[in-house]
């Protein structure tokens, strides 16, 4: 191999190393570019689907502070009523969060009759029910991915 071939491929492997650091770089201070999203438990809405099972649909507001969009890659949650777990959750599909905004989220969960004990008669009320909504969300940026834990509690 010429001296000049070996000089061109040198710069080639530097220019792809540089790339790669800087890469690495702008993915690690994302974190500082990045406002965490909030997540809200707004609604519970219940749809019987058996004798022994229902699924609750959450409705959940999505508070994206940025000024840019976010993609909300993946989406796990557990819902716990007056201190009892009731179900947990996953949504996969992606969802866009446009910038300095607040979008609705349906999460469903499926939960049996039997974990809701009087839980369930408050919820069809509209009581106050006493919540704790918790989990993780992988987040899409222009720069890489980030997940965030949450958790938000009170009273429906």
């Amino acid at each position: 191999m010429s001296e000049m071939k070996k000089r061109r491929r040198i710069r080639a492997l530097r220019g792809w190393l540089l790339l790669l650091v800087l890469s690495v770089f702008l993915a690690s201070c994302l974190n500082w570019i990045l406002e965490k999203p909030s997540f809200s438990l707004r609604e519970i809405t219940v749809n019987p689907r058996s004798l022994k099972e229902l699924q609750l649909i959450l409705g959940i507001d999505v508070h994206n502070p940025n000024r840019f969009d976010l993609t909300l890659r993946s989406f796990e949650y557990t819902i716990t009523l007056s201190g009892e777990e009731v179900g947990v959750g996953r949504l996969e599909k992606e969802l866009l969060i446009p910038a300095a905004s607040t979008s609705r989220v349906q999460a469903p969960v499926s939960a049996e009759f039997k974990n809701l004990g009087g839980s369930l008669l408050s919820i069809i009320t509209g009581k106050g029910l006493p919540y704790k909504f918790e989990g993780r969300a992988e987040v899409k940026t222009i720069i890489g991915s980030v997940t965030f834990t949450f958790a938000d509690d009170g009273r429906l």
